[in-house]
């Protein structure tokens, strides 16, 4: 129910951006990245694009590279250039506010995409990240209910790396505490860089002397360098390993067995939303306007916030034709190297 819940709300998205081409044609709309290192941010970025396009009103957007200095830079050349509407995605989310500061004090309408920084005049719009901990943490159980776990969570600055945290601990609080599993690594990874990832799993192998059960790494990303430390002590396919973002290498992983489950965030229904939200704002419209407005207080602060969350998909071995199916993912690319007989979706 949860995928088809997205697709409604993706097409009223899209609904609501080819609806205001008469009323905000001219507007500019922009995007701050925090980096592009990761395959999703082109698919979301193809999205808002494309539907800023149809209704009529420009796209621009500047890239910080991972780096917060840049971004401070970035927005303000973009508050420089009048722009309407500026979406953040910060890679610092402390380091950020003076930006968002700048950005109310200028009249723009800011949107906090998919990594929240809390400002209550912002609207913030992503996917349910604690729904997304707590569906990793679900999947991780089915396959190793006991043991010894290794947390290897996002970048320390970015909240999303917490409300995954907190999603994975609702669901593993009663065998941590009965003591069927054992948390015996846990470590922030620095920009969720997989080298990094790969780095921290390292380590923790050779401190629990290769000891580990089951791996809950954050992002697919991350999860790539996690798969590497582990494929080099022999142990790829036989540890299960988390992941988010449906990366096409992680859904292909899936398939051949190295990652038990990508928790699927489709891109293109969140740029779609987030697009047509963008639009309404440049157009004067009220954000309890907005279709899937809803109030959200969970950050570390807790900043009442207007929001929208989005629905997420976990895609594991047996609904890898979901991403196939929905034209995420080719049949090629999804089942690369995967032995006939193994994947129904890959026969």
């Amino acid at each position: 129910m949860k995928k088809f819940a997205t697709a409604i709300l993706a097409g009223v998205a899209m609904s609501m951006a080819l609806s205001t081409v008469a009323e905000a044609a001219g507007k500019t709309i922009a995007v701050s990245w925090k980096t592009f290192q990761e395959e999703r941010w082109k698919t979301d970025e193809a999205a808002i694009k494309s539907a800023v396009e149809a209704a009529g009103d420009t796209y621009i957007a500047t890239d910080a590279q991972g780096s917060a200095q840049k971004q401070a830079a970035d927005i303000e050349g973009l508050i420089s250039q009048k722009v309407d509407v500026i979406l953040v995605v910060a890679f610092d989310s402390d380091a950020i506010l003076p930006s968002i500061k700048a950005i109310n004090d200028a009249g723009i309408k800011a949107i906090a995409y998919d990594v929240q920084f809390e400002d209550p005049n912002a609207l913030y719009i992503t996917f349910d990240n604690i729904g997304v901990g707590r569906i990793m943490a679900q999947e991780i159980l089915k396959v190793q209910p006991e043991g010894s776990y290794a947390f290897i969570k996002g970048d320390k600055g970015d909240p999303n790396a917490t409300f995954l945290f907190q999603g994975m601990m609702e669901v593993l609080k009663p065998s941590l505490d009965s003591g069927k599993i054992k948390n015996v690594c846990e470590t922030f990874t620095d920009g969720w860089k997989p080298d990094n990832a790969q780095r921290n799993m390292e380590q923790c192998l050779t401190s629990t002397d290769n000891k580990v059960d089951a791996v809950l790494s954050e992002n697919d990303g991350m999860a790539s360098g996690v798969v590497a430390a582990l494929e080099a002590q022999g142990l790829a396919g036989s540890v299960p390993v988390t992941g988010q973002d449906g990366d096409k290498a992680a859904i292909n992983r899936v398939a051949l067995g190295t990652q038990t489950v990508s928790v699927w965030k489709n891109s293109t229904d969140l740029g779609n939303v987030a697009a047509a939200a963008a639009i309404a704002l440049a157009n004067g419209d009220e954000v309890s306007s907005i279709e899937g407005v809803a109030k959200f207080s969970g950050g570390k602060n807790g900043v009442e916030m207007d929001s929208i969350l989005l629905a997420p998909t976990p895609i594991i071995k047996d609904n890898i034709n979901v991403a196939i199916e929905a034209g995420h993912i080719t049949k090629e690319e999804a089942c690369a190297g995967v032995k006939a007989g193994t994947v129904a979706a890959c026969d």
